[in-house]
């Protein structure tokens, strides 16, 4: 049985965002069930005060899951799908455009060692720093494609998909 996917979405967007929405359909045609919590009303908080309460969604959904779930994020999204990893077992992360640290947030960002992580960044990323990502994924020896797009990601919504399969594929070829 394929684990089933959480796909949280970046501040300052929703549920139906272009990212998730594709990346949510393409692993729907590939039969994966996929869940897109909204965390629009916990990002009314401002960016740190976000944290916690998209925290404890989150885990409250990894919780009512049968099985460790795929963990699929963009920016705010991939943070604290990173921080849920640490707390509870994930059967893997693919994290885009993803913040280091969230100013005014006492947490940095980090995952649990172990599990298959991609991370997916973008050169021109004027809200989250390249460098950080540069930094975390050598630290962690993790890898981190880099595409020539900004913050958004949204001029590569093609090439994440692809990414996305091969990253399924691969889970897939573990059960």
């Amino acid at each position: 049985m394929r684990p089933p996917i959480i796909l949280s979405h970046g501040a300052e967007s929703g549920p139906d965002a272009t990212k998730v929405s594709a990346l949510a359909r393409l692993a729907d045609s590939l039969g994966w069930t996929a869940h897109r919590p909204d965390y629009r009303e916990d990002d009314t908080r401002g960016y740190a005060g976000s944290v916690a309460p998209r925290l404890a969604r989150l885990e409250a959904m990894i919780r009512a899951r049968p099985a460790p779930p795929v963990l699929v994020g963009s920016s705010m999204g991939a943070f604290v799908s990173g921080l849920a990893s640490l707390a509870h077992p994930v059967a893997g992360l693919f994290l885009m455009a993803t913040p280091g640290s969230i100013p005014g947030c006492e947490v940095h960002f980090d995952v649990s060692p172990g599990v298959s992580t991609v991370l997916i960044h973008g050169w021109r990323d004027e809200l989250c720093p390249l460098d950080d990502m540069v930094a975390f994924a050598g630290r962690r020896r993790l890898p981190l494609l880099i595409l020539d797009d900004d913050h958004r990601l949204s001029a590569s919504v093609d090439a994440l998909a692809g990414q996305f399969r091969l990253f399924l594929d691969s889970l897939a070829g573990r059960a």
